[in-house]
């Protein structure tokens, strides 16, 4: 019977990591040990879970661990001591002797399950560090977990109950070596220290630009290389945008700067920030209190500078900076930068969607050297990890028959003193990182806000109440008294935006149900900044039984899935194909809602796009505009509006919300160019954005090229040549069908080495609200493309992996010079020496039987694909195929799941090249496909599982399950 398992926390190559494991061997264990060196809360936190359910069902457990190193930290053994069927042990290594132990046992009726290998019980070891480990399954009378259970029981008996005395005795005497120990979870160790979100050079203390600031720094070298005067920096809160503004002023080193913000208290940290990085400077403020005019750094409000600008010769800063750059439509802005003629101006926000007015991206020239949004900030440990727990609300809270928009109806069903108990019961259970809660509870209603607050107070835990008609004074004095004093949590309603932003919090607490997904990820990010001994921020999510609660699943994937069912598979999954620094749970009963409530919606039907838009427009509070698609990573996909009414003008109009009139000829063209989108291919947008504004463009391709390069780094030239004589010729639509060339405007036309706008063109860009229009989807089209293609060129061969394409995509991208609507309807493509292969793994149910190729993925490296039915060996084709390696013939697989959802004809998506390792047959010809990149296993498991909707924890054949892959 015995079996040995490999476990790694791999999740590129492997589903399973060891905290999975632990879930799956806990939930039907009669008894488990754990015998570790090294125990931290962010370790035992995500376990809670699984212990308070061995707790319910009286599994018992035995836990080891030690002062080796002196890491262990006290508030993890306090939390595993709740549980009373836990004894937790301290094995005293200073007087015993080393102690490096890594292993996990738990028993059933007939076997053990023992994990031994490199994992700790920290969140590193169970999900995130680069670690092996070993599961074997062994009969109970074997040798083997004999001399396991004689070794531990020894130790067992050496070690002594009094936990705590061990650990503060390392604490107070300063041997701590938690620092080192708690950060070693991460390659970007020190980017987590404490308050300062860049680089800390520990011999020196000197500031160093972080990941995201290096990116932004040599982007900003390269823009004034080729002559932009002005930048966009766009970056997730907490993550440096401050630092770097310092280090390409120290770079650009000019004479004078001026920095500008719209506080005071943001000014005097900005100058703080300046100084530890550029000390040898004279700075000076420039406010309602202070006009110093004489210093080389000035700081300046935006109020003082607008109204004393001509204080300063136009030209006396050579380099402006502007904080929360999305500000700089008002007019105060507007005023003072169209005085001033810096030789560099930077632009820094996090939220350049809440731009009241014009185009933010057009105003810098579309020069945007670094986008890091939320899911890269994580990645890249600019911002604090956080552990999301979805939990199923009182059974007495039931809003499926009441609107979300009821807000007295809820806030009625919500204040009630059981569910404050519960509320405090869960905040308790699962606890927070640092030394003193800090938290933020997201209400409905200021009803909500008061009740929560006066009935915390009532037991004795300190909370206040900020909303949005607090005003600025007392909210001001309300923060401070929080941040400073014993408050351990404040109530907030409408101010989830601005306003609380507070590095010390350390747990947000949902307790309103989800309405909106981009509204729960602004509430989200709240507790996101790094703070002293904060290592991950706790989220707690009350969910309550309402119809939209498929909403949270959204909200946490964003637009990373790539249909419905990709977004259940990654509910039942627990979403562990996002970021390995995260946590997140969900009920499983809220789970098994969530899934039920994704296959009964439409999320192509108009109704649904409708609800879509209007929740995106409410949190505007404005009609959105194109590149307000892009700017959040939660915002509706503009392109399915597109799909629904032909453009998103069209669909404006249908929804009543077209702030302007375009006539038929207008709006076709309008149609035409959105046509485009999303963009697998840069350069019509850029050719067609730059044709806006010039009348003509030379044809001379180094002309283009360096157009190009501004917006995507080249590595083949030669390539890049060919993709943009192309798109020439594309956009001169050459390669329209008959249908496309009736419904063409022709836009362009290229005479004597130019290309131009045609005479019509010309005459319809008279209209300054459609340029505006236009000007927007081309710089929607660019971004978005920058965004999903990481600024890089993909020609042929250079396909993205992964990426998804039509097959007129593919037309488009391997430079194919005839008519596009030609390079469909076949399983396989050719051009040149390569070869498209579009594979539709499920077919449908009254295809014909003669087309009904047996593909399938047979495993993460191989794929079987059958050729047509004329296909022979002895053809040129068939000894293509069968021998592309010897012929030079690339094959380039393309995959799909379903041909269509809900009526939309879904994309393939790339699995890279392959090469043919064995073949049968003849007519058609079967082949063995080796694919050259080992498929990602959250793709492979995207493409080959079948997703119901039954709970895990309620599937009467789960213990089954588990047993076979374990046995």
């Amino acid at each position: 019977m015995n079996k040995n398992h490999f476990i790694t926390n791999n999740n590129y190559l492997f589903d399973q990591n060891l905290y999975n494991t632990l879930k799956e061997c806990l939930y039907f264990a009669k008894s488990f040990i754990f015998s570790v060196a090294f125990i931290n809360f962010a370790g035992v936190q995500i376990i809670l879970e699984l212990l308070e359910n061995c707790e319910k069902k009286d599994i018992k457990g035995k836990i080891l661990t030690t002062n080796y190193l002196h890491f262990t930290e006290l508030k993890s053994i306090q939390y595993l001591r709740k549980f009373s069927n836990i004894e937790v042990k301290f094995f005293d290594s200073d007087k015993l002797g080393g102690f490096h132990t890594k292993g996990y046992i738990f028993e059933y009726e007939t076997e053990y399950r023992i994990i031994i290998g490199s994992s700790n019980l920290t969140k590193g070891g169970l999900k995130k560090n680069i670690e092996w480990n070993t599961l074997a399954t062994v009969e109970k009378n074997s040798k083997y977990i004999e001399n396991i259970l004689l070794e531990f029981n020894f130790l067992w008996s050496k070690s002594s109950e009094n936990v705590p005395q061990y650990i503060s005795q390392y604490h107070n005497t300063g041997k701590s070596n938690n620092f080192s120990m708690e950060f070693s979870d991460t390659l970007d160790q020190y980017n987590n220290v404490a308050e300062n979100p860049c680089f800390i050079n520990i011999e020196s203390t000197i500031p160093k630009p972080n990941y995201m600031q290096k990116i932004a720094i040599e982007k900003l070298k390269n823009f004034r290389n080729y002559g932009e005067n002005k930048a966009l920096c766009i970056a997730a809160t907490g993550t440096g945008k401050t630092y770097l503004g310092a280090f390409d002023v120290q770079n650009f080193n000019p004479k004078s700067l001026l920095f500008i913000v719209h506080n005071e208290d943001i000014l005097n940290s900005a100058i703080k920030t300046f100084k530890s990085i550029i000390p040898y400077k004279k700075y000076g403020k420039f406010t309602g209190t202070s006009k110093d005019s004489s210093a080389h750094y000035i700081f300046a409000t935006i109020q003082s500078i607008s109204k004393y600008h001509s204080v300063f010769p136009r030209d006396y800063f050579e380099y402006i900076v502007i904080d929360e750059a999305h500000h700089i439509t008002s007019n105060s802005y507007k005023k003072t930068l169209n005085y001033f003629m810096p030789k560099f101006l930077l632009g820094l926000t996090a939220t350049p969607e809440r731009c009241d007015g014009g185009n933010i991206y057009e105003i810098f020239n579309m020069n945007i050297p670094v986008e890091i949004r939320l899911q890269e900030a994580l990645d890249k440990n600019l911002i604090v990890p956080f552990h999301y727990y979805g939990i199923k609300d009182l059974d007495d809270i039931d809003l499926k028959d009441i609107k979300l928009t009821e807000i007295k109806k809820i806030t009625n069903l919500l204040n009630i003193n059981k569910r404050v108990d519960f509320i405090i019961d869960r905040m308790n259970f699962y606890g927070f990182s640092g030394n003193k809660r800090k938290a933020i509870g997201f209400c409905i209603s200021i009803e909500q806000c008061e009740y929560m607050t006066k009935e915390f107070n009532i037991r004795g835990i300190k909370a206040i109440t900020i909303t949005g008609k607090t005003d600025n004074v007392l909210r001001k004095k309300l923060l401070e008294e929080f941040e400073n004093n014993d408050i351990e949590i404040i109530f907030v309603v409408d101010v989830f935006n601005e306003g609380i932003d507070i590095p010390c919090i350390n747990t947000i607490l949902m307790l309103r149900p989800t309405n909106s997904p981009i509204i729960f990820t602004q509430q989200l990010g709240r507790g996101l900044r790094h703070f002293q001994n904060k290592n991950f921020l706790t989220i707690i999510d009350f969910i309550g039984n309402h119809k939209k609660t498929f909403l949270i699943a959204i909200a946490l994937m964003g637009k990373k899935a790539y249909d419905k069912e990709s977004l259940k598979l990654a509910v039942k999954k627990d979403f562990n194909n996002l970021s390995n620094n995260i946590h997140i749970s969900i009920d499983e009963i809220c789970k098994k809602e969530i899934l039920s409530q994704i296959d009964n919606e439409n999320f192509n039907s108009i109704k649904y796009l409708k609800e879509d838009y209007e929740e995106f427009k409410n949190f505007l509070k404005r009609i959105p505009k194109p590149t307000d698609f892009i700017t959040f990573d939660e915002a509706p996909e503009l392109f399915k509006y597109i799909y629904n009414k032909k453009s998103y003008f069209d669909f404006l109009k249908y929804v009543g919300d077209n702030s302007f009139e375009f006539s038929e000829k207008e709006i076709s063209i309008i149609r035409e160019i959105e046509s485009f989108l999303p963009l697998k291919r840069i350069h019509e947008f850029v050719i067609i954005h730059k044709l806006i504004s010039e009348e003509k463009i030379s044809l001379s391709k180094d002309h283009i090229l360096k157009l190009l390069t501004k917006y995507i780094k080249i590595d083949n030239f030669e390539l890049t040549l060919n993709s943009i004589d192309h798109s020439l010729h594309y956009l001169n639509g050459e390669f329209y069908d008959s249908s496309e060339i009736q419904n063409s405007n022709s836009l362009f036309t290229i005479e004597y080495g130019d290309i131009k706008k045609s005479s019509s063109f010309t005459q319809f860009l008279k209209n300054e609200n459609l340029k505006s229009y236009l000007l927007e989807i081309l710089d929607y089209g660019i971004l978005r493309y920058k965004k999903e293609f990481k600024d890089k060129d993909y020609g042929v061969p250079f396909f993205k992996l992964y990426a998804t394409y039509k097959m007129r995509d593919v037309a488009l991208l391997c430079n194919y010079e005839k008519k596009h609507s030609a390079f469909r309807g076949s399983g396989l493509l050719k051009k040149d020496n390569n070869y498209f292969i579009f594979i539709d793994l499920h077919k449908e149910i009254d295809i014909k039987e003669s087309i009904n190729y047996k593909d399938k993925i047979i495993s993460r490296e191989f794929l079987q694909w059958q050729s047509q039915n004329s296909t022979n060996q002895s053809s040129e084709i068939g000894k293509n195929i069968t021998d592309n390696i010897n012929r030079n013939i690339n094959l380039h697989i393309f995959v799909r799941k379903f041909k269509e959802v809900e009526r939309i004809i879904q994309p393939y998506i790339y699995l890279g090249k392959g090469d043919c390792v064995d073949f049968t047959g003849n007519k058609p010809i079967t082949l063995k496909v080796k694919l050259q990149n080992i498929l990602p296993k959250d793709i492979f498991v995207e493409l080959t599982e079948k997703i119901d909707n039954t709970s895990i924890l309620s599937n009467k054949n789960y213990r089954e399950e588990i047993n076979e892959k374990y046995n």
